[in-house]
């Protein structure tokens, strides 16, 4: 079956107190947003990758891949106002059906194993969502109170959340609501019971600039080299 990837990049860098867009900050020598991509050319290269950039962005990525001899194979969509249009319009250039990773662009520490698993499940049981433990304490905030909760019952939710394409693009067809924070929560919506798979705890998303440190320690550790 078809694999497609649907790689959003919609960011800027003013949570990373950078006036370059975090997605194309270096990581060892090569931007966050190369890296994810690798990942999933890596695991299939036959996989068909789709880039979601910002339309004012072409311009900086197309400079950066020639830079760096980026050579990776893929598509670039405009993204829209918000991730979920963003992610529709990265849907609307697919024809047909196939398994879909819709990934974070900047999760570039995604191991093989979680999209192996992701792929495994969503064959199975029609999708799948990797997810961590949650490791620290826990305390819900309402109505000026706050008490203590189970973390055992809650986990983090990571990317690439995977889907049968036409599955996923059905429930693109509906109205955005401020509710839909990931692909998931459209998904679920629509009455589809969602599947959990292990995820890698590495699989961190890039958001502010201790995160960039966390990174660059976690592929030194690991020596992960995909250039």
């Amino acid at each position: 079956m078809k694999q497609f990837a649907l790689i959003v990049a919609g960011g800027n860098g003013s949570r990373m107190n950078s006036e370059t867009p975090k997605q194309f900050l270096l990581l060892n020598d090569l931007p966050i947003l190369m890296h994810s991509m690798n990942r999933f050319y890596h695991f299939n290269s036959e996989m068909e990758i789709i880039l979601v950039l910002p339309k004012a962005q072409f311009g900086m990525w197309k400079s950066l891949s020639k830079k760096y001899e980026f050579n990776v194979p893929h598509q670039i969509v405009a993204g829209g106002k918000n991730r979920f249009q963003s992610v529709k319009n990265g849907l609307d250039t697919i024809i047909g059906n196939g398994i879909i990773f819709i990934h974070d662009g900047v999760r570039p520490l995604v191991s093989t194993e979680t999209i192996g698993r992701c792929l495994k499940t969503t064959l199975e049981k029609g999708n799948a969502v990797p997810v961590s433990s949650v490791v620290e304490s826990l305390r819900m905030v309402e109505n000026g109170t706050n008490k203590i909760v189970d973390r055992d019952k809650f986990v983090n939710i990571q990317t690439p959340q995977t889907f049968f394409v036409e599955e996923i693009k059905a429930a693109y067809a509906q109205g955005f609501d401020p509710l839909f924070t990931d692909d998931t929560s459209v998904l679920e919506r629509t009455g589809k019971t969602i599947n959990l798979v292990k995820g890698n705890r590495e699989n961190i998303k890039i958001t502010h600039p201790s995160d960039l440190i966390v990174a660059k320690a976690l592929m030194k550790y690991q020596r992960i080299n995909f250039d």
